[in-house]
């Protein structure tokens, strides 16, 4: 029973709301994995409405996701001699940097759910080069100049990262070593 328990103790290690707040505060970026139905994202949820004032969003992978719907690309927008137009769009981590910039100050909480179920690789492009807690300043240059936010990508230091990872899905197996 004793080797049971140190074994569960390290495969499925529990955690308080409080320890992933210091976490976040300390290296910005956090992965909360294990099994489904353990409350990764409930504690995310809890997480964003009390530590962050609900300053911040929630997104969630899947298959279909983009690098286009999370760092920003080309949408289409009425217009042009063919009737529609693109025009560079920021993504969600686009907008949310964004967001966190405009009150320094104040931490903002970005929180994606199920992470693991996108390609992340594509997903995030160049911009895995920004997810360094040990380096804050980071920046990468972008193909497309957004409309008012340029061609640069920075993460603000108040800007926080949760991904939630489901350690049950075959998913994972194929996750970059990068990331984990």
């Amino acid at each position: 029973e004793r080797i049971r328990r140190a074994w569960l103790s390290r495969t499925l290690p529990t955690t308080t709301d409080e320890a992933v707040a210091s976490l976040l505060q300390s290296r910005r970026f956090v992965i909360l994995e294990g099994p489904p139905g353990t409350g990764k994202t409930e504690m995310a949820r809890r997480l964003l409405k009390r530590a962050y004032s609900e300053f911040g969003r929630i997104i969630q992978f899947h298959p279909g996701t983009t690098y286009e719907s999370l760092i920003g690309g080309l949408a289409p927008e009425p217009g042009g001699s063919m009737g529609f137009t693109f025009r560079p769009t920021p993504g969600h981590l686009m907008q949310a940097a964004v967001e966190a910039a405009q009150d320094p100050a104040r931490p903002y909480l970005l929180v994606i759910d199920e992470i693991n179920r996108a390609d992340l690789a594509k997903v995030l492009g160049e911009a895995v080069y920004l997810f360094e807690p040990s380096q804050p300043d980071r920046q990468v240059r972008l193909q497309y100049d957004f409309p008012g936010l340029g061609n640069t990508l920075r993460l603000p230091a108040n800007l926080h990262v949760i991904g939630t990872m489901n350690t049950a899905d075959r998913s994972i197996a194929i996750l970059d070593i990068a990331i984990r």
